[in-house]
């Protein structure tokens, strides 16, 4: 059956009260190329009656202690950019959907969601720059909702947009002080020395590859990361992550599946939170970025040969390494170098992985409950990538959505992956 989508009204949703007018500096770290971009992401709710005019009104009022978010970015320079706090606010379509389908089901299922039909559109631009927040919220005939969510990468990365849909969450229900205020403290990473007197490359485009990413859902069991979890400590007496091992297997399978040519240099890259590494901690309620990427590169023999085990022993060596590293990135010892590490060689032997069943997503609540579901929409169709997520409720375990395999590699490597689950 198909989903019709019924957008009824369309604008601009400003603080609920008046906002202080300002320009504010944004971190080093958000001023990194790669994160000039919009994230997109679907959220289903079983149930929420009137939950359009509910969360608009919510969102007005998350609007004034997160007032730069109503704002707009700001070119200031070459490769320079700001918040302009304008106040204008953040874009929001209401819609309807005449569907008799239980929305977990039809949810379930990422090939069948018409994601353009559940993202806001006609988003309005200033100056060629789009509100931060942009959001569509979809009442079901059957009761549920569901928020189409389109946020800027360069003002908060995951764990601080979750923060501010918390936000959003508690204004519905009801609450006149939030449980966490946010807190801007972008200066906590400034421009490094080397980076202030060097000439930044232009990010050239990728070149368009000749191939087209396939989706795979990969549902896994917590029966069966326990039992992973006991083969790790019996043969090396430590302790594992249910993400490393979700990593692991990923990258470990999909690089068998593939079959790279003898002496072909396959990586696994992911992002790993950062804030616990600075001294003194960011204090709570920041939402700003503040992660770095760990790659790990290896001949595509080693991962073909390797045990599970040992590729989860590169990948935990890796992370030890991280606050050596973040710290060299802050001393800005990685552009005396010439390097960028937030710009890694892209194609289909870079592998991404990135885990949001952290993020806090899955608690936000509007007055009837979490989300039963949360859906990534992948940004590029060139860059093979995993997004490990929790299944849909009421199930539990572990969903790995996946664009990462050509159409010729996806039954070899779904045959490979039935073993884990």
């Amino acid at each position: 059956m198909a989903l019709s989508v019924i957008r009824s009204s369309r604008s601009l949703v400003t603080p609920s009260r008046q906002t202080p007018s300002d320009v504010l500096e944004l971190s080093f770290i958000d001023k990194v190329p790669v994160l000039r971009c919009y994230t997109r992401t679907l959220h289903v709710y079983r149930h929420g009656p009137k939950a359009p005019k509910v969360i608009r009104e919510a969102l007005s009022k998350a609007l004034v202690p997160y007032h730069p978010l109503a704002g707009r970015l700001k070119e200031s320079g070459e490769n320079q950019v700001q918040v302009e706090c304008s106040g204008e606010g953040a874009w929001f379509v209401e819609a309807s959907a005449d569907c008799t389908l239980d929305s977990v089901n039809y949810f379930d299922n990422a090939l069948s969601i018409p994601c353009d039909e559940l993202l806001p559109d006609q988003v309005p631009k200033r100056q060629g720059m789009e509100p931060l927040v942009q959001m569509q919220v979809t009442q079901f005939a059957c009761g549920g909702f569901v928020i189409g969510l389109i946020f800027c990468h360069t003002i908060c990365d995951g764990l601080g947009s979750a923060q501010f849909l918390n936000a959003v969450g508690e204004f519905a229900r009801g609450m006149e002080h939030l449980s966490t205020a946010p807190v801007w403290y972008r200066d906590f990473f400034p421009t490094p020395p080397q980076q202030a007197n060097t000439n930044v490359l232009p990010n050239l485009p990728p070149l368009m590859p000749g191939y087209r990413l396939e989706h795979v859902n990969i549902d896994i069991s917590m029966d069966a990361i326990s039992r992973l979890k006991r083969e790790f400590h019996e043969s090396t007496g430590q302790g594992c992550s249910a993400f490393e091992i979700v990593a692991a297997n990923f990258w470990s399978l999909r690089t068998r599946a593939i079959n790279f040519k003898p002496n072909t240099e396959v990586r696994l890259l992911f992002f790993a939170n950062c804030r616990q590494l600075l001294d003194p901690p960011l204090p709570k309620g920041f939402y700003g970025n503040c992660f770095f990427p760990i790659t790990i590169a290896a001949p595509c023999e080693l991962l073909k040969q390797a045990s599970i085990i040992e590729v989860i022993k590169l990948i935990q060596e890796a992370k030890t390494k991280l606050p050596v590293d973040f710290a060299k990135f802050k001393d800005g010892d990685y552009f005396r170098n010439g390097k960028d590490p937030f710009a890694p060689p892209l194609g289909y032997t870079t592998l991404f992985i990135s885990e949001w069943g952290r993020l806090g997503f899955n608690q936000v609540d509007f007055g009837w409950g979490p989300p039963v579901h949360l859906v990534p929409v992948p940004g590029s169709g060139i860059i093979p990538v995993g997004i490990m997520g929790s299944l849909p409720l009421p199930k539990k375990g572990i969903r790995l959505m996946t664009w990462c395999v050509e159409k010729d590699h996806r039954r070899p490597f779904l045959d490979l992956i039935a073993k884990l689950v």
